[in-house]
């Protein structure tokens, strides 16, 4: 009885005014989000649980139900907010610039946040669809996006020749900057026992594929 009540209460116009004047906390959103972050690195995606979430951010189960509806619900707006902000790409003028802004943009990414969430939630995606998908959507298709506009640039400059599929650039991004980042933990040691001036294991990457991916575009390095 109570929750049908309620239910009709929520449909009048009258009980919904007072959500107008009340704006999503932006504050608590992004707490809740560097919460998930947090425990999944710690506790992987089989123990997270939304109460260990709320804890970490400081507020309550129910505000972050009011947010999302579930754990999976969580991890995938998680995954959404921190690994796909590539934003646009300015034009450099040259494939090499173009490339290589990609390159940085995509290093600094894996290496904050949303690397450290990809890094958890490989594994799961596995069998887990829905989270698969988000990956997808998250990480590789931004990629795609950015690397196809890259492409046809350097094709309009007359740079290289055209290519069959311009997202194989976006494949050989990703592919070497998991490995190296994710795969390849000698990488990262060497990059912190050379120093704090020392370049990231991101910057260091960056100056050694560039060469590479200008070479398989047909393309001379500069």
């Amino acid at each position: 009885m109570t929750e049908r009540t309620e239910s009709s209460q929520s449909d009048a116009p009258a009980a919904r005014q007072p959500a107008r004047g009340r704006p999503r906390d932006a504050g608590r959103d992004r707490a809740l989000l560097e919460a998930t972050v947090q425990v999944l690195q710690e506790s992987g995606y089989g123990g997270l649980t939304t109460a260990a979430v709320a804890k970490r951010a400081g507020v309550s189960t129910a505000t972050l139900y009011r947010r999302w509806r579930s754990k999976e619900d969580l991890v995938v707006g998680t995954a959404v907010r921190w690994a796909s902000d590539l934003g646009p790409q300015p034009d450099t003028g040259s494939l090499e610039g173009d490339l290589a802004a990609l390159l940085r943009d995509k290093a600094e990414t894996l290496e904050g946040p949303g690397g450290r969430l990809l890094h958890v939630l490989i594994g799961e995606a596995a069998h887990n669809e829905a989270l698969a998908r988000v990956l997808d959507t998250a990480i590789v298709q931004p990629v795609r996006d950015r690397a196809a506009t890259v492409v046809r640039r350097a094709v309009d400059r007359g740079e290289i020749a055209p290519l069959d599929d311009a997202h194989v650039l976006a494949d050989l991004v990703v592919g070497s900057m998991v490995s190296r980042l994710f795969l390849t933990p000698d990488a990262a040691h060497r990059t912190a026992a050379a120093g704090p001036a020392a370049p990231s294991s991101g910057t260091a990457m960056t100056r050694e594929l560039l060469p590479f991916l200008l070479r398989a575009l047909g393309a001379p390095a500069g």
